[in-house]
């Protein structure tokens, strides 16, 4: 037991000096890793001293703790499984809208994860090109310009056509992100009907009857570990009938990516985002 915590304790030091020097993260979520690092060796002091003095330490103090870091891998295990689920997508062709949700721009240019994301949509739309993409992301305070703006240049120096693209500029987090998209998508629907009554062309009475609007399809493109809090977010936020996407993420942050959303799906959770 007590090399098993000492172990972990030195892996997530590494990763995290990993992490620091391959992104930059060190003054974000990957603090984590040195708190669990901390709390391995809180954890392998706390073992040597309940051996040497088992006698004068109640029962339910060591089986409070077994209990406790043997719920909290659990919630981890179940929330990883709920992660991947997303993963695998159903029928996701010929969608109205996909979401394309943002990514962190830098002064040097997008992001890897951002690139993943509209090389996807890239791919997505070259298949699908009655597809219209909703570019999904606010400027942040250190950011250059805002995220949508960043993948609508990138998207059309790779060939994509901007009458393909909408531009939503208003959101900072994800439940944001779908909430403004949800918006942006609702605008757009009605500015076709407004130009669909207006050019109503020659009817012939009684040659037609008329027919409810087609139930529009919508799909939310992100990262892999990203999907399923997406999914839930939209579920939550009006649209019932969503399509997940899902592109690859970075290897090496990878692990670190799958730690931070288990704490995101878990807060959102909690709030009621999803």
């Amino acid at each position: 037991m007590i090399w098993i915590l000492w172990l972990t304790a030195v892996l997530c030091v590494v990763y995290y000096i990993i992490i620091a020097v391959y992104s930059g993260l060190a003054t974000s979520f990957s603090l984590i890793w040195l708190f669990i690092a901390a709390l391995c060796m809180i954890l392998t002091g706390g073992w040597e001293a309940y051996i040497r003095h088992k006698d004068k330490v109640p029962l339910w103090v060591p089986v409070s703790v077994v209990t406790m870091c043997c719920t909290g891998i659990l919630v981890f295990a179940v929330v990883e499984i709920l992660v991947f689920t997303g993963v695998a997508a159903g029928d996701t062709s010929n969608l109205d809208y996909v979401i394309v949700l943002g990514a962190k721009v830098k002064e040097t240019g997008i992001t890897k994860s951002l690139k993943k994301r509209l090389d996807k949509a890239v791919e997505y739309v070259d298949k699908n090109p009655g597809t219209i993409l909703v570019l999904s992301g606010a400027r942040g305070e250190d950011e250059p310009v805002a995220e949508a703006e960043a993948m609508r240049d990138y998207l059309v120096y790779n060939g994509v056509r901007e009458e393909q693209l909408i531009l939503e500029t208003r959101s900072h987090s994800t439940v944001e992100n779908i909430a403004y998209s949800r918006v942006a998508i609702e605008e757009d629907q009605a500015k076709k009907k407004a130009r669909r009554l207006n050019s109503p062309g020659i009817v012939v009475p009684g040659a037609f009857e008329e027919v409810p609007d087609k139930p529009i399809r919508v799909g939310v493109l992100t990262s892999d570990f990203h999907v399923f809090r997406a999914q839930q977010i939209a579920k939550k936020w009006g649209i019932p009938d969503i399509y997940g996407i899902s592109c690859g993420s970075d290897p090496v942050l990878f692990i670190h990516f799958c730690v931070r959303e288990c704490a995101a799906i878990l807060k959102d959770k909690l709030v009621g985002n999803m």
